[in-house]
């Protein structure tokens, strides 16, 4: 094992009630890479962050996430899911919403004036210190995403999941994001991954993709997995990657295996 290694697994499979969705996964990933998680509709992605945020374990195989096994509530590692049950409308204030990332997650326990500084700190790594004073209520969604990516980041974890961030953003705000999170990799060595339905927008930033499809994974530089050959062995069918000139990609022939977008499992 790389000793730069932060998460490993080894033949492992994920799954729910001995069924597994994929198996004889191996990979290791390092401190401070950026990487996206990429397959179709049901293909396993929110599965393996079941698995590393200690929700579910595995079916076989081994999986180690900061040197150890996987656990509930590990505050070294941060998770953003796709949707938060906040009510919008009770006029809590932005500065509050993140300090729960350091004092639990029960309405009540974030109302202190222990962790001002701490979430003051977590907003300004997302651009997002103008929000502090902010109510919920009155934040657009793109404000919304970055107070609750500040929420994940106040307890300075090493690990940060990230589950469809980049989902009904415009251009340019999708654009601010990915150059904030790989800026968190890179400047804050934390590990960022991210599940998306399309790699377009974060290639020039990638250290990684993760590919999972047909039950199986594969995990290497964007150059080596999003390519026809690559591609064509994991789905077990005829599979095109096209390049545009402003070095965009297109995959035809995926929907032959399932849509290649959200994952609802």
């Amino acid at each position: 094992m790389n000793s730069n290694s932060i998460i490993t697994a080894a033949n492992l499979s994920g799954g729910y009630k001995n069924t597994p969705v994929w198996s004889e996964a191996s990979f290791e990933i390092a401190k401070g890479e950026f990487i996206v998680i990429l397959g179709p509709n049901g293909a396993g992605k929110t599965t393996l962050f079941k698995l590393l945020l200690g929700l579910s374990k595995p079916l076989s195989g081994e999986l180690s996430v900061l040197g150890q096994k996987p656990s509930r509530g590990n505050s070294r590692i941060g998770y953003v899911p796709q949707s938060h049950d906040i009510d919008r409308d009770i006029g809590i204030e932005a500065l509050e919403i993140v300090k729960l990332g350091l004092t639990g997650t029960r309405w009540g326990m974030g109302f202190s004036k222990t962790g001002t500084k701490e979430a003051i700190e977590a907003l300004r790594l997302v651009h997002a210190e103008e929000l502090a004073r902010k109510s919920l209520g009155s934040m657009s969604g793109g404000e919304l995403q970055r107070v609750f990516l500040a929420q994940a980041l106040v307890s300075k974890p090493d690990i940060l999941l990230l589950d469809e961030p980049l989902a009904n953003l415009d251009i340019r705000r999708e654009s601010n994001l990915v150059h904030i999170l790989s800026d968190i990799a890179k400047k804050e060595q934390v590990t960022v991954l991210l599940i998306a339905h399309n790699s377009n927008p974060l290639l020039s930033v990638l250290d990684k993709v993760l590919y999972v499809a047909n039950g199986k994974m594969t995990i290497g530089t964007p150059e080596s997995v999003l390519n026809s050959a690559s591609l064509s062995e994991l789905y077990g069918i005829t599979i095109e990657v096209l390049k545009d000139s402003l070095g965009r990609l297109a995959i035809i022939g995926i929907e032959e295996s399932g849509r290649h977008d959200h994952d609802h499992e």
